[in-house]
């Protein structure tokens, strides 16, 4: 889109009872070498016709996106993964291909990577240079059902203040290039060199998001709402709120357990009558800070009261956040995924398996392999 060119106007489609869609951004992977590998054209390629509309390509080749239908239920996003997941496995052994979760491969190359030909893709690199060449991450992306298109908004504004918490529950990316960064999540750091990308100014209603994304189409700093990588972003053709603060979780059980308390989360903000305050961004960028450097560890301020106000653990803000959306977890029938996350307060991230691992064996390929087979756990 050119500058001073009008564009369709954005309608909200909604989606009023909090129903959830989920995309997982899988590493492929080399079976002999265990490096990233640019595999995901061949399994696109190969895919039978009934995986096809479940997965896609990403930014890089070494990407393979599985995406869930519409779930309504966690229970449907466990067996709608547990079925895809399954096959693309599968499809990926036939091809001497592995699949592996976890945001950041522990020594692969930037610059060995291979982008995907599409011309969005080749038109960002081209802008991005040397910042999009080193962005090799991978997410995990939540959808929750919206009602309305103010109410998407309202709960994005009171959402961001607590994304470090969701953060610091699924910090993956310790190793960098053969380096351990001493984050919990350097996925976050890369993403945050993306213009556009990361912590996000208050909106306040849709009549507001959708004259920002207008000025933006029109002066051409953006294409579409797809160039706004904030850390949670309405999804308007969707009827969404997608919430994509998260490392990809290296657990299946972990990613149920996540999706689970995103949902509650996001309808006790929906449900709530607690006004939208503005918080500071210090605020915002120094606890999004310490969930990266510190993953549980870190230092959480409350800045809206919405955990009762203070400074405390993130372990504590956590623990405090899941008594909150207890009637929720009731009401959504998702407690026992909710339980699913005391393994995460118990023993840790994926961040944290992976650095036992390297320190118990010294060996990038051992926590490769170790964290493999642990991933429908």
């Amino acid at each position: 889109m050119t500058p001073g060119e009008k564009a369709a106007p954005l309608t909200f489609t909604s989606s009023p009872s909090y129903t959830l869609g989920v995309e997982l951004e899988f590493q492929t992977l080399d079976q002999e070498s265990l490096n990233l590998a640019p595999l995901a054209p061949v399994l696109l390629n190969t895919a039978p016709a009934i995986l096809r509309p479940r997965i896609t390509h990403e930014w890089i080749r070494s990407i393979l996106e599985i995406r869930t239908d519409i779930c309504h239920s966690v229970r449907d996003v466990e067996n709608d993964l547990l079925q895809t997941c399954a096959m693309a496995e599968e499809l990926a052994a036939d091809n001497r291909c592995l699949l592996f979760a976890a945001s950041l491969h522990p020594f692969a190359r930037s610059k060995d990577q291979v982008l995907t030909k599409d011309e969005r893709y080749e038109r960002i690199m081209e802008e991005l240079q040397i910042v999009g060449r080193r962005f090799i991450s991978q997410g995990f992306h939540v959808h929750v059902g919206m009602v309305d298109g103010d109410t998407a908004i309202r709960v994005c504004d009171m959402v961001q203040p607590y994304l470090p918490l969701l953060l610091a529950l699924s910090a993956s990316s310790p190793f960098f290039q053969g380096e351990d960064t001493g984050l919990m999540s350097y996925r976050t750091k890369l993403f945050e060199a993306l213009p556009l990308a990361g912590i996000y100014e208050q909106i306040g209603d849709w009549d507001s998001f959708l004259a920002e994304v207008v000025m933006l189409r029109e002066a051409g700093v953006i294409e579409s709402i797809k160039d706004l990588w904030w850390d949670a972003r309405p999804h308007p053709g969707f009827g969404t709120l997608e919430i994509r603060a998260c490392d990809l979780p290296t657990r299946f059980g972990d990613i149920l357990g996540l999706t689970a308390l995103i949902q509650c989360f996001v309808a006790a903000l929906a449900e709530s009558s607690l006004p939208t305050a503005r918080c500071s961004q210090q605020f915002l960028r120094c606890n999004k800070w310490q969930a990266v450097r510190y993953g549980l560890e870190g230092t959480f301020v409350d800045p809206l009261g919405f955990l009762g106000g203070g400074r405390m653990k993130l372990r504590e803000a956590v623990e405090r956040l899941l008594q909150k959306i207890q009637p929720l977890a009731e009401r959504f029938g998702s407690e026992r995924y909710i339980r699913m996350l005391d393994r995460i307060l118990k023993n840790g991230t994926g961040a944290d398996s992976q650095r036992r691992v390297y320190t118990e064996s010294g060996d990038f390929r051992k926590v490769i392999e170790r964290l493999h087979q642990e991933f429908w756990q």
